[in-house]
């Protein structure tokens, strides 16, 4: 297993200019990442607008990352396979083309991309509506699936979101998807946006699982809060169920992270795990604090 970071968690900072994509890697070697994830989250590997990708830059990252001796583990991007309109679902797919080749060039030999990453009403994501929509995403997925094997590029599907998510969700779309080529990105906390225990549907992915998400939230029910007004108290997002979450140093939340690590350990798992860290403490504590916890957690597991 190979401990290290997504640049997700210190986006902000590039967004905001206090680092650029070179200052986030050289942040994750000082802190003794042994890999990174990509996400473009303000970085432009693709010019969407031309149809192009970013050669010099992606090069220039490519070469600092063999500088610093840090390995790119994958790239990472936000998708929808399941636009109603037939002509915007094609150009999203020739959109999502464009970054498994940007991965190509990077030379990593994964590329994750969602299938609904948009926010879709709750009462529109239910198992009826996911049958409904299966075929559309199996479509989907075989295409650019096949189309990253001619790269040399496995990709993988993540827990993410609210219709894609849930254990049973995922492996029913891995299994029909049938490609020896796609597996999965494990996120070990968004199973709650759906109200699962990531304890075991952690235990029913891993054999699926290339990368996994390593990272906490702050769980609560809606009787917690003294008032209607969430807002008030901290960046927090409902549930399917009703609960509400906000992101946590990985370890300080509510998630049993100790017994998910030990379960991981004692897997055959050895692929890459990833500090995904989005709440609400500053980017740099909050990250660097996770790295801290998660491998304190590998040494005790």
């Amino acid at each position: 297993m190979k401990l290290g970071i997504s640049s997700y968690s210190l986006c902000t900072l590039i967004r905001d200019e206090k680092m650029t994509i070179f200052d986030v890697m050289d942040w994750a070697k000082d802190h003794e990442c042994e890999h990174i994830e990509f996400v473009p989250f303000f970085v432009p590997f693709v010019d969407e607008e031309n149809g192009t990708i970013n050669t010099e830059l992606i090069d220039q990252i490519k070469e600092h990352a063999a500088k610093i001796d840090l390995e790119i583990s994958t790239f990472s991007v936000n998708a929808d396979l399941l636009m109603k309109d037939a002509e915007k679902r094609r150009a999203e797919i020739e959109r999502i083309k464009l970054y498994i080749q940007a991965a190509a060039r990077l030379g990593t030999h994964w590329m994750r991309h969602d299938i609904a990453s948009f926010v879709r009403p709750f009462e529109e994501s239910t198992f009826k509506d996911f049958d409904e929509e299966l075929p559309l995403m199996i479509e989907g997925v075989q295409e650019l699936c096949d189309y990253a094997a001619s790269f040399g590029i496995n990709t993988t599907l993540e827990n993410h979101g609210f219709f894609c998510n849930g254990s049973d969700r995922v492996l029913r779309i891995l299994d029909a998807a049938n490609r020896p080529n796609m597996k999965m990105t494990l996120d070990v906390g968004n199973f709650n946006c759906v109200d699962e225990s990531s304890l075991g549907a952690v235990k029913k992915c891993l054999p699926m699982a290339q990368i996994i998400h390593m990272k906490d939230f702050h769980i609560r029910t809606a009787n917690q809060f003294p008032t209607a007004d969430i807002s008030k108290y901290g960046s927090w997002i409902p549930t399917v169920g009703g609960q509400f979450l906000r992101g946590s140093i990985t370890g300080q939340g509510d998630l049993p992270i100790a017994e998910i690590i030990e379960l991981i350990k004692n897997s055959d798992f050895d692929g890459y795990i990833s500090i995904e860290f989005e709440g609400d403490e500053t980017p740099e504590l909050g990250a660097s604090a996770s790295l801290e916890m998660v491998r304190g957690y590998l040494k005790k597991a």
